[in-house]
């Protein structure tokens, strides 16, 4: 046995010289969760009863061994139809309700662990025309939702392009104006607690801790300020005015997140990928999405938007496709990355919040099959999400509604 053998059998943890080999680390693990708010037609999703395969699974069967679909998945409580988008990633009940708060998303749980020692901690973005139940499906501890990037030109500045000396001047002093303005806010709000009624004080808890996120943001951008942005071979792109394009801007967000996780600048994206009112660039397509998904089992209809949901299913092919294509220290892209892709709607024809359409590519599982659970009574989608903040290294045995993990992804 050797020497490094030896000390990891003894359960040492030491930093041992690398002699020439500083590559054998492993790169980090990540996470990029894409919503589709209109969700996709089941009877072209979900396999059969005993198999793996369907029309749109087909055309990801270059991927197969790659990624996993589930049947029977759902959020226990999260109903209100297209309400409950806001709710993909945090499982919060009854949204839409005058009462509804929502709660803390898988992804900024895993950014609170893997996002420390990147220039973002997390990326919020969508592609969408106009705001249609909420843009985006990260939601801070508070329940207040993350305004998304849009702009796939802002996104790229973002991250790969370094500001002039006049533009980091002025970025310091906004970094330092609003530090002054939460010392005044959190001044008058102490002074506000001490006299407010029991009743208030659960609203200035969630107040307060709104403010202690942005006061964290605000030290991190500091420190990062000053520190060089990657250099990438892809040219700023430019946005794509026509939202009708909304395939073309999901490739382009696409290739924009593959660059940020490949430069370490984030290792956790969320992505709002809606087609609410949009005609698709798509051939055979003339109609709005929306109105489609309210097909009422008209033939023409349903052929149509199934045209739409083939060329995202293409598209999301693309996206496995190109990660998997990025060589890194003991396999690719996809295998330290956890693509989640699905929609918290099940069936958009009848608004049911239930039995929805979920694949989890990459990230290390043991993948390449589907995992069906009970339809009437589904498994909390949760679970799920605890098994992938435990392939992330973050130690959780609960999330939202969850009873525990999900069978059948062991690594």
């Amino acid at each position: 046995m050797n020497r490094r053998h030896f000390l990891r059998a003894a359960g040492a943890c030491l930093a041992l010289p690398s002699i020439g080999r500083a590559a054998e680390a492993l790169p980090p693990q990540r996470l990029f969760a894409i919503h589709v708010p209109l969700g996709m037609m089941p009877q072209f999703f979900f396999p059969g009863a005993g198999g793996a395969s369907s029309p749109y699974l087909d055309l990801l069967a270059a991927h197969r061994p790659r990624f996993t679909t589930f049947a029977g998945l759902s959020h226990p409580g999260v109903d209100g139809n297209h309400h409950a988008g806001q709710c993909f990633l945090s499982g919060a009940p009854h949204p839409g309700q005058p009462t509804f708060r929502n709660s803390l998303s898988l992804d900024q749980l895993a950014a609170e662990h893997l996002g420390l020692e990147t220039r973002f901690p997390s990326l919020a973005i969508s592609v969408s025309q106009g705001e249609h139940y909420g843009d985006s499906i990260a939601i801070s501890r508070s329940g207040v939702m993350l305004p998304p990037e849009k702009s796939a030109e802002r996104l790229y500045r973002r991250l790969f392009v370094a500001g002039t000396p006049e533009e980091k001047a002025a970025t310091m002093r906004r970094i330092e104006a609003g530090g002054s303005v939460l010392d005044l806010i959190l001044d008058k709000a102490n002074r506000l607690e001490a006299k407010a009624a029991p009743e208030d004080r659960a609203r200035l808890d969630q107040y307060f801790q709104s403010v202690r996120e942005l006061e964290g943001r605000l030290r991190r951008n500091i420190e990062w300020e000053n520190r060089p942005k990657p250099a990438v071979d892809y040219p700023q792109p430019k946005d794509i005015a026509d939202a009708n394009q909304v395939i073309a801007r999901s490739k382009l967000m696409f290739d924009l997140v593959r660059l940020a996780l490949q430069t370490d600048s984030t290792r956790v994206v969320t992505l709002n990928l809606s087609t609410f009112s949009v005609v698709p660039h798509v051939p055979g397509v003339k109609n709005e999405t929306h109105g489609l998904t309210h097909h009422g089992n008209e033939p023409e209809k349903i052929a149509e938007l199934r045209k739409i949901e083939e060329a995202q299913m293409t598209a999301f092919g693309e996206l496995l496709a190109a990660f998997d294509g990025v060589a890194e220290t003991g396999g690719t892209l996809l295998d330290r990355t956890q693509i989640l892709y699905g929609s918290c709607l099940g069936n958009a024809n009848s608004h049911s919040n239930r039995n929805l359409p979920v694949i989890l590519a990459g990230g290390g599982f043991k993948h390449g099959g589907h995992l069906a659970f009970d339809e009437t009574n589904n498994t909390p989608l949760a679970n799920l999400f605890v098994s992938m903040l435990q392939g992330l290294g973050v130690e959780a045995d609960r999330f939202a509604s969850s009873t525990g993990t999900l069978g059948g992804l062991e690594t």
